[in-house]
This record gives C-alpha cells, structure tokens and sequence, in this order.
C-alpha cells in the first residue's frame, strides 16, 4: 500500500514532457532575467549547503550522544557501589 501512496504522490511529475519544461525556463527567464538566476542559484546551493550542515551536525550529536550514554552509566554504577558511613 505504502509503495502505491508513493507512485500517486509524484504522478504529477510523470506528465512534463520537455515542451513543458522548456516553457517552464523561458518564463522563468523572463520573470528572473539572465543576471538574476546565478544569483538565484547560488542563494538556493547556500542554502542546500546550510542545511546539510545542520543535519549532518545533529547526526554527529546524536551519534556522540549514544556513545556518551553507556560510559556515564558504568561510571555511575562504581560510584553508587561505595558503602554509607
């Protein structure tokens, strides 16, 4: 079921053709112009870069995190061990 949602969600994509999108980049240029789509596309590759960045430093956090857990909880466990006076 999981495999139909995910064809019909992107059935829209299976119908542009090359005309389309070749109409699609003219207006595009059109209502951008030829110095403004650089421009355009830098800002969205920036942005992309930005954030891959963040996910891959949550990745990095969490992964440390998980590594991090298991030691502090070895080291509590010999602390809590010690006789009360």
């Amino acid at each position: 079921m999981t495999a139909v949602f995910a064809k019909s969600t992107f059935l829209f994509l299976s119908d542009v053709g090359g005309s389309e999108l070749l109409l699609i980049a003219i207006v595009v240029l059109l209502l951008f112009g030829g110095k403004k789509i650089p421009e355009l596309m830098r800002g969205l590759g920036k942005g992309i870069r930005e954030f891959n960045d963040a996910k891959n430093n949550v990745r990095q956090e969490i992964e440390e995190g998980m590594k991090d857990k298991p030691a502090t909880a070895t080291q509590s466990s010999t602390t809590d061990t010690t006789p009360n006076a």
